[in-house]
């Protein structure tokens, strides 16, 4: 049943454009997946759905006593107000009888895991003030539940807590994200919001993988029609130049015929035109094998340990997912990894001169300086590789127009501010990068090209991310903290996610399964002792890991030589040796990860 219809919809902003006559429906039980490039108006056709802001013409019609709850991308509360004051002050919005609240309260307490209902708000990490926003708008009981980028600041755990409520709700959702595998678990629906379209949206049933099959059939249907239209226009523009008579009825209907197919190619061309973002990090090509040892680390804050005796090396061309719940302690690592932060013991040694280059979680963009100083604060011209390049190019290099030089930045998409930080460090040639959660804000073609750009990246670099499509890309090992400060390495994020889960389902075990006496050191914290050929393999696998690496940076050098990629069968063998140099390394890395594990 129809619960919500926008028919026709325009909303411009000044001189810009977002969206033109656009139609979007919802019905009971929907849930849609909406995505679109930054800047093509996702959020604001959520405000629109959801009331907060008026269109520009078109009609927005709810059902009579409609339900609706709306979580924005930013979620902050008041000072003082505690868990139970946000549901009581949600509820009493809601006009719910004030004898239910208290049946309400507790079942959404239930479904959002908080410890209690009288934490103040603000003492709250980013994860956390996210669950109590969308714990706010549940409370409320909608029929419709509108969500903008809800999974920015979720961790791995809360991403899988939403990804559940969203799929036993009995309300209808339309969520904004850029997590593929959220849109693959979550949505039933999706719509893509894109002037590319003729109605300026292209919407499919069945989840993301079955909508990018749909817009390959639509993209290939489209170009097949672009083709049949340049051969009819090409035609009619070959009888328009004989000079026609436009007396007859006939060669005026033509004539007129002739001068809207026109019309229809150039539309047509206009909106089939794609351009993306160009990222190319600078790497220093720096050859020294470590870059930075971890030796023993551990760091406390007050009683708390966020990760015990910690030791890992990160050497060149290495490129690590750092994951674990929100306040693990990913950001503080990546503070220690910089120097920004002392451990409170162990050590970290770094390689002379070492470069490293840090994408802050809380990165802050000054929003009354005008783009063009963003981009080239000292003049109009910035230094990229050696080269000078003048700012209008090379803001057209991230998608911004001249027009845009000489406006705020305040009056940037959050994508189109994420792609300026970007472009800021792209400046700073690195031997390490190091990313804390850079998708953020981030449309998916715009995350595409940022992961193949991180593939070819010569450099090392450590990755913070709740993306775990990008993280099974990206990272060739993983290092995993659990929040009770425990850490170790493996080889993907499957192989975490599982070490997590054994260690969750342990504390949950009674007392009374525990091992026996003689298995309490173990749990208790201590090493378990490795069989006698383990802890011979362990003694030796470092030095092995090193050796691995070595082999795979000479086969990589050995493809990056100009006489070898123009000989065909030279480059062959050197593909296949650095495959088996891969496949080498990757084997002990999880091999090392598994005898780590049997110790932690």
């Amino acid at each position: 049943m129809l619960i919500l219809n926008a028919q026709s919809i325009t909303k411009s902003f000044g001189a810009t454009t977002l969206f033109r006559d656009v139609s979007f429906t919802v019905n009971d039980g929907d849930r849609i997946g909406l995505i679109g490039p930054n800047g093509s108006g996702k959020s604001t056709l959520l405000k629109m759905l959801a009331g907060e802001i008026d269109a520009d013409a078109g009609q927005v019609t709810p059902r009579k006593n409609l339900r609706m709850a709306y979580v924005a991308q930013d979620s902050e509360f008041s000072a003082g107000m505690t868990v139970r004051n946000v549901l009581e002050a949600a509820l009493k919005r809601a006009r719910i009888a004030e004898s239910d609240w208290d049946q309400h309260l507790h079942l959404t307490f239930g479904l959002t895991g908080f410890d209690s209902l009288d934490t103040e708000a603000v003492t709250f990490s980013g994860g956390w003030r996210k669950r109590l926003a969308i714990a706010e708008a549940i409370v409320q009981q909608p029929d419709l539940l509108l969500l903008d980028e809800p999974t920015n600041h979720l961790d791995f755990v809360g991403i899988e807590w939403l990804e559940s409520l969203l799929a036993s709700g009995d309300f209808a959702t339309v969520v904004i994200s850029h997590d593929r595998y959220f849109l693959e678990n979550v949505a039933t629906q999706m719509a893509e919001l894109n002037r590319a379209y003729p109605n300026g949206m292209l919407r499919s049933a069945g989840n993301y993988s079955q909508f990018l099959e749909a817009k390959e059939a639509f993209l290939h249907a489209q170009t097949r029609h672009q083709e049949a239209l340049e051969n009819r226009v090409r035609t009619e523009k070959e009888w328009l130049r004989r000079g026609p008579k436009a007396r007859a009825t006939k060669a005026k209907a033509r004539i007129d015929n002739a001068n809207r197919l026109i019309a229809e190619l150039a539309d047509l061309n206009s909106r089939s035109k794609t351009v993306s973002a160009n990222f190319d990090f600078t790497s220093t090509g720096r050859q020294t094998k470590r870059l930075v040892e971890l030796e023993d680390l551990t760091y406390k804050v007050g009683d708390r340990t966020l990760f015990d005796k910690l030791t890992f090396y990160l050497t060149a061309g290495m490129r690590v997912g750092l994951v674990g719940p929100n306040g693990s302690g990913k950001t503080t690592l990546l503070r220690l990894l910089t120097g920004e932060t002392e451990p409170t013991s162990g050590q970290i040694k770094r390689a002379n001169q070492l470069r490293l280059t840090y994408f802050e979680q809380a990165r802050t963009i000054d929003g009354n300086q005008t783009l063009r100083r963003a981009l080239a604060p000292e003049s109009d011209s910035i230094v990229y590789q050696d080269r000078v390049i003048h700012v209008a190019s090379w803001a057209a290099r991230f998608l911004f127009t001249g027009e845009q030089l000489n406006q705020p930045v305040s009056r940037l998409s959050g994508g189109e501010r994420a792609r300026v930080l970007i472009a800021q460090l792209m400046l700073q040639p690195a031997d390490v990068l190091l990313l804390d959660e850079p998708t953020n804000d981030l449309d998916i073609p715009t995350l595409e090209i940022l992961e193949e750009t991180l593939l070819e990246y010569p450099g090392s670099l450590v990755l913070v991310t709740h993306d775990r499509y990008m993280l099974d890309r990206i990272a060739n090992i993983v290092v995993g903290l659990d929040g009770d400060g425990n850490a170790a390495v493996f080889a993907d994020y499957e192989q975490w996610e599982a070490w997590l889960a054994e260690r969750e389902q342990a504390k949950k075990r009674p007392a009374e399964t525990a091992k026996p006496a003689e298995a309490a050191p173990a749990q208790s914290g201590s090493k378990k002792k490795l069989s006698y050929l383990e802890a011979r393999e362990f003694a030796s696998i470092e030095e092995r890991v090193m050796e691995a690496e070595e082999a795979l940076q000479k086969a990589r050098a050995t493809l990056e030589d100009p006489a070898v990629a123009v000989d065909a069968v030279r480059l062959q063998a050197a593909l296949v040796e650095q495959d088996r140099a891969q496949a080498a390394a990757d084997t002990l890395y999880a091999r090392w990860a598994e005898l780590e594990a049997k110790q932690s």
